[in-house]
């Protein structure tokens, strides 16, 4: 279902979720990469897409955190068309819009993406990149390698810092491993920052929040945890009310009771739906190399040689179906963590995570077994088949 070199479109619908209630039957018009209007009632004879009727048309979903996909490893391929192919991948899966996503590096990797990314924000999906590490705390390494994990020098900071006026990007690190002037450096060329890997005390993170630091990578996992008297950066995450949290919600990163205390804690206003994904999402393959080592698929769980979980093997459409089963959440609250939310965090409030007037057109179609069918990114669509996803609408 094409109509991706046009300039405008009306998609039809029997559900709509706007981006704070599920609405419909409606019809949105796109014009331009925009929306330029939402008409509710059954006058869609006149729509040039009329959506199946069990499904649901949504904000497209923002995924904050994507190490790889279609094969790639952005470590691996720091280029253009390593980028491309992992969002294609995942664009199929419903995510409109992602950070593609670098795992502590040599500087040369970091600088080979800093190279790239420019011309990699011009790929429809790509709304910045993250950062992972190098400025992590080696006793919360998590799969990341441990002889490449660094306070930045300054060519690496340099590299580091270009990536502030690369769309909206982002830094995680451990606030209690670097000077708290870097804090202050890093988020003024315009990165956002989010502790992860750390070790932090409670009040090390309050302090870090106090000079910007916004978010928490993938609460729970790599971090010092709660507990009575020593809160660490998990209790600061559930008590802090400024600070966006990350989290994997594929039932193995995370128990489903974690799951709901991080959700009647954080709400769905501050709890972001992420994937964590590795190459093998989009693909058959079972196996992939991660620095050197082996990292095995089996039943769902990534897995170094050690034991170690090395990410997720999964899409946002899992993740939100995953929200809906483990958290007893509605869908309405999933979907808005799954896009609203991060956009908000990226501080794109304004341009999506909305079906409204004047946001961008970048939305999802999905049916109650929750598959994807339909991307439009920009207006631009791709209906079971991606490539129409590098034409522009």
């Amino acid at each position: 279902m094409g109509h991706a070199g046009s300039s405008s479109l009306t998609i039809a619908a029997r559900h709509i979720f706007d981006g704070a209630d599920m609405r419909g039957p409606g019809s949105v018009r796109i014009s331009q990469g925009r929306i330029e209007s939402i008409t509710f009632g059954e006058a869609t004879a006149r729509a040039s897409i009329q959506l199946p009727a069990d499904a649901i048309l949504a904000p497209g979903f923002i995924d904050i955190q994507v190490n790889g996909g279609g094969g790639v490893l952005l470590n691996d391929q720091p280029t253009e068309a390593g980028v491309r192919r992992i969002v294609e991948a995942h664009r199929k899966a419903g995510t409109t819009g992602c950070l593609p996503t670098l795992i502590t590096d040599r500087g040369e990797v970091i600088e080979r993406l800093a190279a790239a990314a420019e011309a990699s924000l011009k790929i429809p999906g790509v709304l910045g990149f993250h950062l992972e590490g190098p400025a992590l705390n080696r006793s919360r390494k998590g799969i990341h390698p441990e002889a490449e994990i660094r306070v930045p020098a300054r060519r690496d900071l340099a590299a580091i810092k270009s990536f502030g006026g690369r769309g909206r990007s982002m830094v995680t690190l451990a606030p209690e491993c670097v000077p708290a002037s870097m804090i202050d450096e890093l988020i003024g060329a315009g990165l956002r920052i989010a502790a992860g890997h750390s070790d932090a005390t409670a009040a090390e993170i309050g302090q870090a929040v106090d000079r910007g630091v916004s978010g928490v990578t993938h609460l729970f996992n790599a971090m010092s945890q709660l507990s009575a008297r020593a809160p660490g950066l998990v209790g600061a995450a559930l008590d802090d009310d400024r600070l966006f949290a990350g989290i994997i919600c594929d039932g193995i990163h995370v128990d489903r009771a974690a799951l709901r205390v991080a959700f009647r804690c954080k709400g769905r206003d501050r709890l972001m739906l992420v994937t964590d994904a590795m190459p093998l999402v989009g693909t058959n393959d079972r196996q992939f190399m991660l620095q050197g080592r082996p990292i095995t698929l089996r039943e769902n769980r990534l897995t170094g040689p050690d034991g170690t979980l090395a990410g997720a093997h999964l899409t946002m459409i899992e993740a939100v179906r995953n929200a809906v089963a483990l958290l007893g959440i509605a869908l309405v609250d999933a979907l808005i963590m799954a896009s609203r939310t991060p956009a908000a965090f990226l501080g794109l409030e304004s341009e999506l995570g909305r079906i409204a007037p004047g946001y961008r057109a970048d939305l999802v179609a999905f049916n109650p077994n929750f598959e994807v069918v339909g991307t439009w990114i920009g207006g631009a669509g791709a209906m079971d088949d991606a490539s129409e996803a590098s034409q522009r609408g």
